[in-house]
């Protein structure tokens, strides 16, 4: 009887001599269609092609196969696979957490927090915390909930209207962008600065090497007179 006594089952296609069939629908290296071969003849011409015979639909009868540089192809869909993990967005939700009666300066900073959560394409969870007697005037905080909101209309909007949760307050704000766009306008703006910087630098150089011709320059009359 047959057990499979476990271990890893490959996800790899099938290449070359591991492919076991009497014949495969064979794709061209361009994509062109050339038709049901029989594999010796499909193995003969990836040999002259000096290609991989790759297996890339197993269930097709007979099996489609493709000519491909198949080392090549992998390296491709890797570095695909990994730029696309790399542009991948994760919702994340940060929390800012306020006072009924805070005091403009720190309004003023937490309010800035929120902006920059907010062109990060991050959504933010507000709270106002009430303690004692605070607690009997829920207007304040959504008052104030309604303030901040105002003040940051153009980077974000209200996801989850304020409502009370025990002693708290709480609204969500979502962003206007999405995730992707922020991060991708974050590098591009990374990008401008650094090309900025490397403007500044060469700049410098040149003006350095400038000063120092301009210097040479003078202190040769100088010389040329005390030689005479």
């Amino acid at each position: 009887m047959w057990c499979y006594r476990g271990g890893s089952i490959s996800a790899e296609p099938r290449i070359n001599d591991r492919i076991r069939v009497p014949e495969v629908r064979l794709v061209g290296p361009s994509g062109e269609q050339v038709g049901i071969v029989p594999l010796a003849k499909a193995l003969e011409l990836a040999q002259e092609y000096d290609l991989d015979l790759v297996e890339v639909a197993a269930t097709a009868r007979p099996p489609v196969c493709k000519l491909m540089d198949y080392g090549k192809f992998k390296y491709e869909s890797a570095m695909k696979a990994r730029e696309a993990r790399k542009n991948q967005a994760h919702t994340v939700i940060k929390e800012m957490k306020l006072r009924p009666k805070i005091d403009p300066h720190d309004y003023d900073t937490k309010k800035g927090h929120v902006v920059r959560f907010l062109k990060q394409g991050d959504k933010v969870k507000i709270t106002i915390m009430f303690r004692g007697r605070e607690q009997s005037r829920p207007e304040l905080g959504f008052r104030l909930l309604q303030r901040l909101a105002s003040d940051v209309e153009e980077l974000g909007f209200i996801e989850s209207n304020p409502k009370q949760d025990g002693r708290n307050m709480i609204m969500v704000l979502g962003p206007h962008k999405k995730k992707t766009e922020a991060m991708a306008e974050a590098r591009e703006a990374q990008a401008a600065r650094k090309a900025e910087r490397q403007g500044h630098a060469t700049e410098e150089s040149a003006d350095a090497t400038g000063e120092a011709t301009a210097e040479a320059a003078a202190e040769a009359p100088a010389e040329a007179s005390s030689d005479a």
